[in-house]
Parts: C-alpha cells; sequence; structure tokens
C-alpha cells in the first residue's frame, strides 16, 4: 500500500463519489437497499424458536448478519471490480489519495447504508415483531463496527480473485453460505455437534455474531466473548496481509 495514513476529506470526497456512482446504478442500489429486506423476510419465516419473543429475536440477529453481507461484503465486491475494470482505481492511485483512503472512501456509501438499514431493523424489529430491545446495545454495536472494516477487507480480497462484475456472484458464494449456514444468521453454533461448532466458530464472521447475539440477550460468558473478539481481530490481521498481498489495481491482461 502506498499509505497507511486516513485523510478524513479524501475520504468523504471518495465516499460522495462512489454514492453517486451507486445511485445511477439502479441493479446495485436495489441490492443494497431492498435485496436484505426480502432475506429478512425470508429468514423469519425460516428460523425456530420456543417464543414468539425467541423466534424475532433471531430474526433481527439474523438480520443484522444478511444486511452487513449483502450490503458490506457483496455491494463492494462488485464495487471494487467494476471500479478496477473501468480504471477508476487506478486513476485514483495516481493522485493524492493513498490506498487505504481509497478503499475506505469506496466503502463509505455500503457502510452508511448498512448501518441505517440495522438501526431501522432493530426499532422496527422491536415494533412490528414485538422484540425486545438489545440487553447490552453497545457489545451490538461492537460487533457491527467490528464487522465493516472486516468485510470491506474480505471484499477488498475477493475482487482480486473476481475477473468481472458479473462472476461476482459466484466468487462471493462460497463466503456468503459458510456464514449463513456456519456462523449463526439462520441459527446459534450452539445447536450443532461439538466438533462441527468449534470449526464454525472459527470462519470469519462467526465471532461478529456471537457478540451481536450476546449483546442482544446477554447471558453469554466472558471467555466466550474474548474469544470471538480474538477470533474477529484475528481475521481482520489476516485480512490486511492479505489484500496488501492480493488486491489488484488494474484489470487482467
Amino acid at each position: 500500500m502506498n499509505t497507511m495514513t486516513l485523510n478524513p476529506g479524501r475520504i468523504a470526497a471518495l465516499g460522495r463519489s462512489e454514492l453517486t456512482l451507486l445511485l445511477r446504478n439502479r441493479a446495485a442500489l436495489g441490492v443494497a437497499v431492498l435485496l436484505p429486506a426480502l432475506m429478512v423476510f425470508v429468514l423469519r419465516s425460516s428460523v425456530g424458536g420456543d417464543t414468539a419473543a425467541a423466534v424475532a429475536e433471531a430474526t433481527l440477529t439474523g438480520g443484522i448478519g444478511m444486511v452487513l453481507l449483502l450490503v458490506v461484503y457483496m455491494n463492494l465486491v462488485s464495487a471494487y471490480v467494476a471500479r478496477r475494470e473501468e480504471l477508476v482505481l487506478k486513476r485514483l492511485r495516481t493522485g493524492e489519495a493513498g490506498d487505504l483512503e481509497i478503499l475506505a472512501g469506496s466503502a463509505l456509501p455500503a457502510t452508511a447504508i448498512a448501518l441505517a438499514q440495522i438501526a431501522a431493523l432493530t426499532v422496527a424489529g422491536a415494533a412490528v415483531l414485538d422484540a425486545p430491545m438489545p440487553d447490552n446495545p453497545a457489545l451490538v454495536a461492537a460487533g457491527v463496527l467490528a464487522a465493516v472494516p472486516l468485510l470491506a477487507g474480505l471484499a477488498a480480497l475477493t475482487s482480486a480473485f473476481t475477473r468481472n462484475v458479473e462472476t461476482a456472484g459466484l466468487t462471493t458464494l462460497p463466503l456468503f453460505l459458510a456464514t449463513m449456514i456456519g456462523s449463526g444468521v439462520f441459527a446459534p453454533t450452539d445447536k450443532m455437534p461439538d466438533v462441527v461448532a468449534s470449526v464454525c466458530e472459527l470462519l470469519p464472521l462467526s465471532g461478529v455474531m456471537t457478540l451481536v447475539r450476546a449483546g442482544w440477550s446477554g447471558g453469554t460468558p466472558g471467555y466466550d466473548l474474548l474469544g470471538a473478539a480474538l477470533t474477529t481481530l484475528a481475521w481482520m490481521i489476516v485480512t490486511v496481509f492479505a489484500v496488501q498481498r492480493w488486491f489488484r489495481w488494474e484489470p487482467r491482461r
């Protein structure tokens, strides 16, 4: 990377440019805004629980994971690939902005949309699903805020192995399915066999989902929270190294 410094003004300017491009792309905007709501509805009909409150809570915590995956991860993979193929990233890199600022600025609109949707989901869930509010909102916020840079980094890494926007749906599928099934979006990992649960706890978003569920319902032992935080931090470190090593700024020739 050219530099690890961050200039808020440059990031905001890049974010505004990216937002303009997103608003012009109706397909990408639909995926970012409408698809998460549809998937939360599907999730609502799929989860189970002993009580209506348990079902509502599982729907909301799973919905948060769904929003993060669809809006931050999958949307950003397409955005990074599109800007790379259009030589936008290459041109930006010749200016004053550093590599990290370019990536962060590109991720800013998706991050803002995801955070707004999660806030709306939390409020609407309490009103429509009669769900309890989070027991520890700060812990939920910590999980969500940790997920954003992690998923943005994973999106940048995935884009390196994505030839064009049309194939982004295929290259994002493995992480999407692994997270949906193994990281507790549909069901907590404690309902799985011990060996399977131990493996699934090491998936990239498993720590985040543990923090979100613990913040919502409480009662999670401190060592589980520490393990979830350390797993998330480890994935962040690995992702940063991998992006520095493999991220592509120019199209394949």
